[in-house]
């Protein structure tokens, strides 16, 4: 389509995400990613490197699994859109970054595994991961446990949940 724009990056996460709840109650994550560039001079006969940062944001259950999932130093691939934020600092001067509206985030698999752990959908819409408790966002300590066992169908907190069978 015209006027759509789109960009993959691959990179590094300079910092664990960040992960924010609006005042009603939606989840959002900030994400920051080095991408790095090497080449190599014929001029100087010596490799070049040079990096590059991009931050970018991502909604709702996806922000919830990518602050349970990612941290700092992991290797990402993100696919997403770019969009322009303008605002007014506080001595009246006009700023605007661009940012990416992240669709898709995942660990890269080039040089490293992952285990993924699917989530279930309430019938309501609302999106559910396989923990029960997720009132301590900061805890990562079971990430690399490898035991995770998905909840079962049904059961867990604030009512029943199904499994999203259209998702895979």
């Amino acid at each position: 389509m015209a006027g759509e724009n789109s960009v993959t990056l691959v990179g590094n996460l300079v910092e664990d995400p960040e992960l924010r709840f609006t005042p009603n109650g939606h989840a959002m994550a900030k994400v920051r990613l080095a991408v790095n560039r090497r080449w190599f001079d014929k001029s100087s006969n010596e490799w070049q490197e040079e990096a590059s940062f991009f931050s970018g944001t991502c909604w709702a259950e996806m922000a919830e699994n990518v602050a349970e999932s990612l941290e700092k130093g992991m290797r990402v691939v993100i696919s997403g859109t770019l969009q322009q934020r303008n605002w007014e600092n506080e001595q009246g001067e006009r700023r605007s970054m661009i940012e990416v509206r992240i669709e898709e985030i995942a660990p890269s698999l080039k040089w490293a595994t992952a285990q993924v752990t699917r989530t279930f959908r309430r019938d309501a819409g609302e999106y559910r991961s396989d923990r029960s408790d997720r009132s301590d966002r900061s805890d990562r300590s079971d990430r690399s446990d490898g035991n995770r066992q998905p909840a079962s169908v049904g059961s867990g907190r604030g009512g029943n949940y199904r499994r999203d069978d259209d998702a895979f």
